[in-house]
């Protein structure tokens, strides 16, 4: 991570800070979102997944190559989850992300409240043209992500709650 980097994260919380103060609601608005993939294996995605403890296990087991998964996403306000939602595709592109966000999470956000602000991180699916688009039309100034009119921070784990529930 690179000092740039670290700015950027301090920065959106500073802001947030600042919205919060001027708003009591802000972020009682945002619906912050992620996915993860599960394998049926156990094996665990070392850069989605911390363990904490006194002691490193050093734990080493001989996992199954390509272990049938599944790709699953939540959403979660301060009041609400939403999902979880089961990709029946083993990848996840933009226009099967753009089909989950169409039919499912949006129409269950926008009944929650009408003026969400709808946050995702910048991993690829989120980042296809078509997506963007339709989070543009869909939540005009009001959706975080890479490309996004409310930045969000590259690299910035710890950051969502998602971080510690999906």
């Amino acid at each position: 991570m690179t000092y740039s980097m670290v700015d950027d994260i301090f920065q959106t919380a500073d802001d947030t800070i600042e919205y919060n103060d001027d708003d009591e609601n802000y972020l009682r608005k945002w619906f912050f979102s992620d996915e993860s993939t599960f394998h049926v294996s156990g094996k665990v995605n070392k850069h989605n997944c911390r363990i904490w403890g006194s002691e490193n296990p050093h734990d080493y087991r001989e996992l199954e190559r390509d272990s049938p998964k599944v790709n699953v996403w939540c959403a979660l306000s301060h009041t609400e989850v939403i999902g979880p939602f089961f990709f029946a595709e083993t990848t996840i592109n933009s226009v099967a992300y753009l089909d989950m966000l169409e039919m499912y999470a949006v129409p269950q956000m926008q009944q929650h409240q009408a003026d969400v602000i709808f946050q995702q991180d910048g991993a690829p699916p989120h980042w296809g043209m078509i997506v963007r688009d339709f989070l543009d039309e869909n939540f005009p100034d009001r959706w975080c992500g890479r490309g996004g009119p409310i930045p969000w921070p590259p690299r910035s784990p710890d950051i969502t709650p998602l971080d510690f529930f999906l």
